[in-house]
């Protein structure tokens, strides 16, 4: 008897082009990521349905979503489980749940059929320290490239901070507004970081403060203040 060979993955790097797949969802065959051109896409996977970590998670970004949206940003949901598994899953979650002041809630981005683990396997979601058969906790955000800008791991046992989901993207999106980057627990309006300069002549401009309103504690290390209504300006969908 012949044996199966399984197709064997690389997990997939920051700066990689997102691997493409065709799958069934809970919204219809989604072709990934050509659908989504142009869209910031959060891709993300889930262990089972109708478990309590995930149910918390699928309610919390089914409420956020018109935040998501509101940023040009897509959200899209994967586990290992079948269709019609995700389907009664998700109708016990509108009809049954209340949680921390969610109820009703209705989830309408796609939710990924992944029974053969092919998309979860492509994506590195299938962590065998954690679990052979389950897809772990993984984020992928993605540009509208389709370049992967972000990956979080989460183990089974904890559940996600979307609140820092949502800081990321719009981080991301910030930087590649303005070509800054952002320090460390960085929000809209707070001060950025100015991209180092490029020649010894800058360099002395930026420590003798003739660049504007840019303050400098070192020549590696200057920052500038950049208004929270420009940044929404930029990255909120018109």
């Amino acid at each position: 008897m012949e044996e199966t060979k399984q197709e064997v993955y690389s997990m997939p790097r920051l700066g990689d082009p997102a691997p493409a797949f065709k799958a069934e969802t809970t919204q219809g065959p989604i072709n990934f990521p050509a659908d989504y051109k142009g869209k910031w896409v959060i891709l993300f996977s889930h262990p089972a349905d109708f478990t309590p970590v995930c149910t918390s998670e699928f309610m919390t970004f089914a409420t956020m979503q018109k935040e998501f949206l509101e940023l040009n940003t897509e959200l899209v949901g994967l586990s290992v489980d079948g269709l019609y598994s995700h389907i009664a899953w998700l109708r016990t979650i509108k009809e049954k749940i209340e949680y921390k002041g969610m109820k009703n809630v209705e989830v309408t981005f796609p939710l990924i059929e992944d029974i053969t683990m092919e998309v979860s396997s492509k994506y590195g979601m299938i962590q065998p320290g954690e679990s052979n058969t389950k897809a772990v906790r993984a984020v992928f955000i993605i540009d509208p490239e389709a370049k992967i800008r972000t990956i979080i791991y989460y183990p089974l046992s904890a559940g996600r901070n979307f609140d820092e989901l949502k800081r990321v993207l719009m981080a991301l999106q910030t930087a590649d507004a303005f070509n800054i980057a952002t320090p460390a627990d960085w929000r809209p309006g707070d001060d950025v970081i100015v991209p180092t300069a490029g020649s010894c002549g800058t360099a002395q401009k930026r420590m003798e403060g003739k660049e504007g309103e840019m303050k400098c504690y070192d020549w590696f290390f200057c920052t500038k203040p950049l208004p929270e209504d420009q940044v929404m300006k930029k990255i909120k969908r018109k």
